[in-house]
């Protein structure tokens, strides 16, 4: 059994005991608080016009949120109502989910060793998907690729955004930083 005052998730250690001297190196950093480092992933689901139409449905995207990220998902509710979509303020339609500390690198090392490999016609995530501040967003067609999802119990199929937050202040540290994560960028 692991004992949880002593583990630490594979890519955190790896973070602290490879990828960061490595880091330092190739920015030629003379701080060691310059070294950029993950700070939170967002998970999102968005339910769109299912979840007009039926509100079990956001709550149906909450409780697959929760299965994939380990900790529970906020429902989103609509802030304004638009009447051409037919949402009134106030009705649920999505669902999201901050990670951060162990969690977070519990998640990406699921994500990027056994999620985004279950991706039909995998070639790679798209390599330019930053903001210009470093962080990097990627969609995922089918929240499926996950393997706590039971595919059998599963009534709906949902895209799923994926934001990760790191303090690097451009996309080449960033995009460095995912790479010691093994992220499979396509170019």
């Amino acid at each position: 059994m692991l004992d949880a005052a002593t583990y630490t998730p594979r890519l955190k250690a790896h973070y602290n005991n490879t990828a960061r001297a490595a880091l330092k190196e190739e920015f030629s950093y003379g701080n060691e608080m310059q070294i950029p480092k993950l700070e939170k992933i967002v998970l999102n689901i968005g339910c769109g016009a299912e979840a007009v139409r039926d509100s079990k449905k956001a709550k149906s995207a909450q409780e697959d949120l929760t299965l994939i990220a380990g900790q529970k998902a906020m429902v989103n509710i609509a802030k304004k109502s638009i009447a051409s979509f037919r949402v009134r303020e106030g009705m649920p339609l999505g669902a999201k989910v901050t990670l951060r500390g162990d969690r977070m690198y519990e998640f990406l090392d699921r994500l990027i060793t056994v999620a985004l490999p279950r991706v039909r016609d995998f070639r790679g995530v798209r390599g330019k998907s930053f903001d210009g501040r470093g962080n990097y967003a990627m969609g995922l067609k089918e929240h499926i690729v996950f393997p706590e999802i039971d595919f059998d119990k599963v009534d709906e199929t949902w895209g799923m955004d994926i934001v990760i937050t790191t303090t690097a202040t451009n996309d080449a540290e960033a995009k460095a930083l995912l790479k010691h994560f093994n992220m499979p960028f396509d170019s």
